[in-house]
């Protein structure tokens, strides 16, 4: 009787160390399967990121080189979509900052820091251009200048506005028409033209949208204002 009792004490103690091996072993396969699918998302994940292209600043296709400031800037899309300027990853003004208008829309820059100095936009198809030509000619030199067009930018400008337009660096303002696309990037003190412009005209024919051009866009890096 005693050696009965004995036997089903050592099968039951058997049957539980197998039973405790089995569920262990169940048990590391899990944790095997549950760590290698942790390391294969995170060689995946580290793929990714290897192979994303990285971003520069304002979104720009390149980097800019030491010294230089990036910018990005487009148009206005018809009368619907105001334009929008960023510098050094910096929007400066756009529809959804709330500073936009109807005309010319102009940022000034710091040409040594890149510290954005004023933001205005002037009404050229309802508005006056007298305010236009004062502030124009209220900018320093050394000051970078960047201008874009929304709705309709050229009504109202007259010979002088050109004039002082043009010795910012722009080639494209003699020729400015009735909601043209325009922007432009240039400077106070430029001694030749600059090579950042980008004008599409209001062609009925080749408009993208009813009365009005397609959107210009532009980017590049501007050469800090050195000593």
């Amino acid at each position: 009787c005693f050696f009965t009792g004995a036997a089903k004490l050592v099968v039951v103690i058997a049957i539980f160390l197998l039973t405790f091996y089995v569920i262990s072993q169940v048990f590391e396969i899990k944790m095997d399967a549950n760590l290698g699918h942790i390391f294969a998302r995170s060689a995946l994940d580290a793929a990714a990121r290897s192979t994303k292209p990285p971003r520069h600043k304002c979104g720009i296709s390149k980097a800019c080189p030491e010294k230089h400031f990036a910018f990005k800037m487009s148009s206005g899309a018809a009368n619907v979509v105001g334009p929008k300027i960023c510098v050094e990853d910096n929007v400066l003004m756009s529809g959804v900052k709330n500073n936009v208008g109807r005309g010319i829309n102009m940022a000034l820059v710091n040409g040594k820091t890149g510290e954005l100095l004023d933001t205005k936009f002037f009404d050229m198809w309802g508005g006056d251009v007298a305010p236009l030509i004062e502030f124009l000619k209220t900018i320093q030199d050394g000051t970078i200048v960047l201008m874009a067009t929304y709705d309709d930018g050229a009504t109202k400008l007259n010979d002088e506005a050109r004039k002082l337009i043009a010795e910012l660096g722009s080639t494209s303002i003699t020729n400015l028409g009735f909601r043209d696309n325009w922007v432009f990037c240039g400077g106070k003190g430029i001694k030749t033209k600059s090579p950042f412009e980008q004008h599409i005209k209001n062609n009925k024919d080749t408009n993208k949208y009813e009365g009005w051009p397609e959107v210009v866009e532009m980017e590049g890096c501007i050469p800090q204002k050195q000593e």
